[in-house]
């Protein structure tokens, strides 16, 4: 009679310190195992590709000496123009030859072929195969019975795990 009087007094001091009828006390359980759950997923990834490229193009440049050719040309224009005409005309004749001169004088231009190496990137994008881990399918043992569930953690060496207690009835 004294132990079953104990287990109702241990019984009725435990639902009191929790403060209700259907109360949760939290206790430890030893984890047996916690195994990923994983999944793979397909990922785009970026990837930047350079190559070098040979870029051609057209350049004009004066020959040396151009400007002392174009003012001899001027003078000698000049002087030919000066040949030609009379008063005003011969003004006209002079200026005219002079502009003459001095263009044959310059000569052309020269033309220049240049060949550069430029550098060109673009980006493309790759798929890419990725595991993830979703979550951990987890294994305890409390009071010599196995449980099992679902976390989204790896709990360690103990989880945590509630304990429910009711009245019967």
């Amino acid at each position: 009679m004294n132990t079953r009087k104990a287990g109702l007094i241990s019984a009725a001091a435990l639902l009191a310190i929790s403060g209700a009828a259907n109360a949760a006390v939290y206790d430890y359980a030893k984890v047996l195992s916690a195994q990923p759950i994983v999944r793979t997923v397909t990922v785009k990834a970026p990837v930047r590709e350079c190559w070098q490229e040979t870029q051609y193009y057209s350049t004009y440049e004066r020959r040396r000496g151009a400007s002392g050719r174009a003012l001899a040309g001027a003078v000698i224009g000049g002087v030919i123009g000066h040949q030609f005409g009379n008063g005003r005309g011969k003004d006209a004749a002079t200026v005219a030859g002079s502009m003459i001169g001095a263009a044959i004088g310059h000569g052309p231009v020269r033309r220049v072929d240049v060949a550069e190496p430029v550098q060109r990137c673009a980006t493309r994008y790759e798929n890419r195969l990725e595991e993830r881990i979703d979550g951990y399918q987890v294994v305890y043992r409390y009071h010599g019975q196995n449980y099992s569930t679902r976390m989204p953690y790896d709990p360690g060496k103990k989880i945590k795990v509630r304990v429910d207690i009711r009245p019967a009835g």
